[in-house]
């Protein structure tokens, strides 16, 4: 006679192999799982906090607006000298920091040029090739206090992209601030400028800056709040800084 299967071991045999498939998968899951959840956040993390490490967000040499010397707050922003934004910023949160703070915060600035913004990083050139010189600061501020005259097209509504216009200014400023001016031209163009500019960005994007201006506060990125102000709540964030 023919050899007969049993109906109810078959299912069973079935059953069993689902179940075990469901436990493997469960396992699984909860492997990755706890993968995730350990070994996630960033790799500049410390004890598990969101704090950038000071060696990204400004190591040793990087151009300083206020020197408010070691221990003090240190104020970061990543900015991109033609962004609109990072130009009302400068109007109205960084003067007024710098005329409250000045000798009580370390205010560094990094160059973030955004592929969106063509003249950019000629200006981040001229302010790298100026702190050649020792005056970043100088330049820093006449290239955003004559932003219009370079950065802005013609009717002021859109970003320009004429670098002739923008290198011109880039000197005038240079000769107002007693530059020499061969050295800044030949400083503009060098290797080790554009070097400055690109670690600048691949720091800001290490530290996980996407867009134009981003702070940063002894490591930790300052969220600011729609609709409210920007230099008040920068002022909290640096009053409870100095007050620890």
């Amino acid at each position: 006679m023919p050899k007969t299967t049993n109906p109810m071991a078959k299912r069973s045999g079935a059953s069993t192999n689902i179940i075990l498939t469901a436990i493997v998968l469960v396992v699984a899951v909860a492997v990755i799982g706890g993968v995730v959840f350990f070994g996630g956040g960033n790799s500049n993390s410390t004890n598990g906090s969101d704090k950038v490490a000071a060696s990204v967000l400004h190591p040793e040499g990087s151009n300083k607006v206020l020197d408010g010397g070691e221990g003090a707050p240190t104020l970061v922003e990543f900015a991109d000298y033609q962004c609109p934004s990072c130009h009302s910023y400068y109007q109205t949160v960084n003067t007024k920091i710098e005329q409250e703070y000045d000798g009580k915060i370390n205010f560094v600035v990094r160059n973030f040029p955004l592929n969106a913004h063509p003249l950019a990083e000629p200006a981040a050139r001229a302010t790298e090739a100026a702190a050649m010189q020792g005056e970043f600061e100088q330049m820093y501020h006449k290239v955003f206090d004559n932003y219009s005259s370079w950065a802005a097209a013609s009717g002021g509504q859109n970003v320009s992209s004429d670098e002739q216009r923008a290198q011109e200014q880039f000197t005038k400023f240079a000769e107002q601030i007693g530059l020499d001016v061969d050295k800044f031209h030949e400083d503009m163009q060098s290797d080790q400028v554009q070097q400055s500019i690109d670690e600048d960005r691949a720091d800001g994007q290490e530290a996980g800056v996407s867009a134009t201006p981003t702070y940063f506060l002894d490591g930790k990125k300052v969220e600011f709040e729609r609709g409210g102000d920007p230099a008040q709540h920068l002022r909290e964030k640096l009053d409870g800084a100095l007050a620890k």
